[in-house]
């Protein structure tokens, strides 16, 4: 598989760190900006599993390559799933990781139970045109306040079951041993692996 390239249908530079960390040098991984893809890709989906479908169609078909695109959720169960699907954009447009964390703790306030998860669906779309779904999922709790300067995302407020530490007080490893992410893209190294 040494020299497969593969587009990761992302702007976002931390994904791509934690990524391109778990291939390692099996995969070359190309990026949006690698390919020259600069505009917003549309995510109409009502699913984490649809945004990520329309992601990586969006990019095949104008760059005829394979290419891989993911969609992850953060659901809180005391509030019915938010953020959910509109995780990146829940205090409104434009995205900001400050203030969705600020308003999942206003919203979530008083409210003894705090359990949560988080989710992601990855679409790979192969050299034939065929789809590939792989999803990971981390459960734990939301914490009261912000706990750590790592990571990105809910990842200050998200503390995994199990672990005394949130996601953002974590090293690159030990989140990548545990995360959603990560065992979703786990997936796809081995499918790759095994199909390329």
């Amino acid at each position: 598989m040494r020299g497969y390239e593969i587009i990761f249908a992302t702007a976002n530079n931390n994904k791509v760190l934690e990524i391109q960390h778990l291939l390692g040098s099996s995969v070359r991984l190309l990026t949006l900006k690698d390919v020259d893809l600069y505009e917003n890709i549309p995510e109409t989906g009502i699913t984490l599993k649809e945004n990520a479908a329309l992601k990586a169609h969006y990019v095949v078909e104008r760059k005829g390559l394979p290419c891989f695109a993911d969609d992850t959720g953060l659901e809180v169960a005391a509030l019915n799933g938010e953020p959910g699907v509109y995780s990146a954009r829940y205090a409104g447009e434009p995205a900001n990781d400050e203030k969705n964390i600020q308003l999942l703790l206003e919203k979530l306030q008083g409210m003894p139970v705090r359990s949560a998860r988080f989710v992601t669906y990855i679409c790979y779309i192969d050299a034939n045109g065929v789809e590939h779904y792989f999803t990971g999922e981390l459960v734990g709790t939301i914490t009261l306040e912000r706990v750590g300067d790592g990571g990105f995302g809910y990842d200050p407020i998200f503390k995994p079951y199990g672990s005394e530490l949130t996601l953002a007080q974590m090293t690159l490893d030990e989140k990548n041993r545990i995360s959603h992410r990560a065992i979703a893209f786990r997936q796809l190294v081995q499918f790759l692996n095994s199909n390329t």
